[in-house]
Formats: C-alpha cells, structure tokens, sequence
C-alpha cells in the first residue's frame, strides 16, 4: 500500500495506491488481483475487491470501478448513474461515502482532489488516453463546476522510462502532435526508443497548476509489488492481474 504525501493531509478523504500483496489470488495473479477483466477466479476478485473496500471504509456496492478502454471519456458519478456501468478512463464525484479507482498494470494511475469544491477524480492514463488528453479533459471538467479551485494530484506507480521501450511509428505519432513531446524519449537503438509516461502526465498537470505529487515506482521493476502487462507479455505468461488505486470522500 502507497500514499501520497499531500493527499494524506486532508482529514476528508481515503485514498490508497494498493501493491499486488495481501491478498487471495493465486498463481500468477498472486495475489490481490482486483481485475475483473482478468482470466482469474471471479471468486478471488470479489474477495480481493471486498476486502479493498473494507479498507476504504464503504460497503463493497459502494466501490465504483470502470470499464477502461485507452479512451479520453471522462465521466460524472452521481446518485442516478453510480449502479450502472461506467465505460470511461476517468470518472470525477462530489458524492461522499464512495471509493472511486483505477485498475492498472503499467498504466498511469492519477487520484485527484479539488480541495476548495471537494470533488474527487481517478485517472487510467495508458500511452493511448494521454496521447488523447485525458488529463486536460479531467481537469476540464472539474473547472466546470468552479473555475475557483485548489487541485491537488498523485501520480501513482507506472511503468518506468527505462522499461518502457516503444518503436519509431509510436516515437513519430508523439512527434506528429508536438514536437515539443521529443523530450519525454530517449534513445535505445535505431529502431528503438525509451518513453517517459511518468514526465509527459505530469507536465500535462502542472499546465494546470495542480499540485503534484510522485510514487514513483516501476511496475515492470517491481515483480514482488506490481502487476505488469509487459513483463507478462516477456513472460509468455497467459494473462495478468490488476493493480487498483483508489480514493473516497468520507
């Protein structure tokens, strides 16, 4: 379990960056794997589920989850849609008594809180969602109910830039949208570069003057304390599991 520094000032609000430990899955789930899209036992992910939620203080229903699809759909959780399902890679809540999280294996995970107008936020922000905005489109949206506000961030464990090694089309996309975005890579080979995922999400908070903090750990690195999608895929392995990251205003 991981917190942010900043965010654990605030006597109105949970949050918790959960590691892969301390929990019921097996294999190579092992073992808090909160990831309903996973191939694991739906028994050990209700069980994993439930027992994050104990630990964020609200009943099990009360634990908001999305469908995650490398979008820039950012969604409101209110009374009338908070039992459906939520097909987006942000939701943002003013509702308290409700955890609201991101599940990631590398991916970025960013919580959020507007101090000033008490809303909280959960960010996926994969190669995909940050490359279509899906930081600007948050904090939009939370400066849509007060442009008056105080917002404070944590950018959770992520894949690391010298893990994350992508190719020329990919190097070149980024290049094609900016060509200030040449700094987030680094050179490995002709054909190859390193990303830095961490830097590029975070440059695109303080364009907003959010303040920020790091847990800056590698997921690739760290087999003992996170999921990954690549080390899987390095792996041969069949699947993986599901960090989840989480906040709740009390």
């Amino acid at each position: 379990m991981f917190y942010s520094k900043k965010l654990k000032k605030f006597k109105k609000i949970n949050h918790c960056f959960f590691s892969r430990k301390n929990g019921f899955s097996k294999g190579i789930y092992k073992s808090l794997n909160c990831g309903k899209g996973s191939k694991d036992s739906k028994k050990n992910i209700n069980k994993n589920l439930s027992l994050v939620a104990k630990k964020m203080g609200v009943g099990k229903n009360r634990l908001l989850l999305m469908h995650q699809t490398h979008s820039n759909k950012v969604m409101e959780i209110k009374k009338k849609n908070y039992n459906k399902k939520i097909f987006a890679d942000a939701m943002i809540t003013k509702m308290k008594g409700f955890a609201i999280g991101v599940l990631t294996a590398d991916c970025v995970p960013i919580i959020l809180y507007d101090f000033e107008n008490e809303i909280i936020g959960c960010i996926h922000a994969g190669w995909k969602g940050a490359y279509l905005d899906i930081v600007k489109k948050t904090i939009t949206r939370i400066k849509k109910f007060n442009s008056n506000n105080k917002i404070y961030a944590c950018v959770g464990p992520c894949i690391g830039k010298k893990n994350y090694e992508v190719d020329l089309k990919f190097y070149k996309k980024f290049l094609k949208k900016s060509s200030k975005n040449k700094k987030y890579f680094y050179r490995k080979t002709n054909l190859k570069k390193l990303f830095d995922i961490r830097k590029y999400i975070t440059d695109k908070l303080l364009e907003f003057n959010v303040k920020i903090d790091q847990i800056n750990r590698d997921t690739f690195a760290e087999k003992t304390n996170f999921y990954s999608f690549r080390r899987s895929n390095k792996l041969k392995e069949n699947d993986y599991g599901r960090c989840i990251s989480t906040i709740s205003m009390i």
